[in-house]
């Protein structure tokens, strides 16, 4: 991207600055902000992203309005931009106009850029007095190998900053008017991996344990290990007619959501042609979409005030 202009970018508001947060300067955004935001955000204290220094920002699930403050504050000031696959158009966009945009998306299947070479990059340019963010969708640190460029960070001397993202576990479910705790359903939640660095089936995991100690359970980057995990499932007792959800492209305009259960869900997802991205959730906790499916809502969906049937119940028992 090429031709800022200096006068929208944020302006010091204090230049004395140390090394501790509690000494780092502040910016006053003044024209930075985009102008869909209220006036008084403007006049908020955001920390100054110095030279030299890597932030490490999730951009939550696809939504840009799930942005954090913080996240739009990085963007407005990065000299450089290193930005996964997963991160769209709209989000990309909020950076200054003179950034260098970088593509490090890792997609399963895909010619990808090697970990190492990525956390490479980040010392490199930070090394060269760059402001360098780090653009993760989701959260950095939410399977996001974010700990591990951070840990690269330490190696070479660097100064970094975590900007927590939505994780998609938790908002694309929201999008999706899933829950993912209900005290109606589940007091636990277990997220999962479902795809390991060589794209096996995550064999370091107790899927036994897990399958058995959790009533609910997300599953990240699992879909095209689903036939295997829904049988590790079957084999430790869940039951095959337990609720199952796929959310596919979680919090955008094009999101597609797949109600199924653990015995038929390989089945469906084939006749859907159901691709990835997509978050899976297994529990009880997918009835709740009947009520709670705000999104479908706007479409006309007439939403169910008692999902569980739990009313009908107390009536039939009264």
């Amino acid at each position: 991207m090429t031709g800022s202009d200096p006068k929208n970018r944020p302006v010091a508001a204090n230049d004395q600055a140390g090394d501790t947060a509690a000494d780092e300067k502040v910016v006053h955004w003044g024209n930075a902000l985009p102008r869909a935001l209220p006036k008084g955000l403007r006049s908020l204290n955001l920390p100054e992203f110095e030279a030299g220094w890597v932030w490490l920002v999730g951009a939550g699930p696809g939504d840009p309005g799930l942005l954090t403050l913080h996240a739009v504050n990085a963007m407005q000031q990065a000299d450089v931009v290193v930005y996964d696959a997963l991160v769209g158009e709209e989000i990309l966009g909020l950076a200054r106009e003179d950034a260098e945009m970088i593509y490090a998306g890792k997609r399963g299947g895909k010619p990808s850029p090697k970990q190492r070479d990525i956390s490479a990059r980040l010392v490199e340019h930070a090394k060269l007095g760059k402001r360098v963010l780090r653009l993760k969708g989701g959260d950095p640190f939410v399977f996001g190998r974010g700990g591990e460029e951070a840990l690269a960070l330490v190696d070479a001397g660097i100064h970094f900053r975590v900007v927590p993202g939505i994780t998609a576990g938790i908002g694309g479910l929201s999008y999706a008017g899933i829950p993912a705790t209900h005290r109606d359903t589940n007091h636990a939640v277990t997220f999962v991996t479902g795809h390991m660095a060589g794209g096996n089936v995550p064999e370091n995991l107790d899927w036994t344990a897990i399958a058995q100690g959790s009533p609910t359970i997300v599953a990240y980057m699992a879909l095209s290990h689903l036939p295997q995990i829904t049988q590790l499932f079957l084999e430790a007792g869940r039951p095959p007619s337990q609720p199952v959800a796929l959310v596919r492209n979680a919090s955008l305009p094009d999101q597609t959501v797949l109600e199924t259960t653990l015995q038929d869900a390989v089945k469906d997802v084939a006749a859907a042609g159901f691709t990835a991205p997509a978050i899976i959730v297994f529990g009880d906790v997918v009835r709740m979409r009947a009520g709670l499916d705000w999104m479908g809502a706007l479409e006309g969906r007439i939403l169910n005030a008692d999902p569980l049937g739990l009313k009908t119940q107390d009536e039939d028992s009264a």
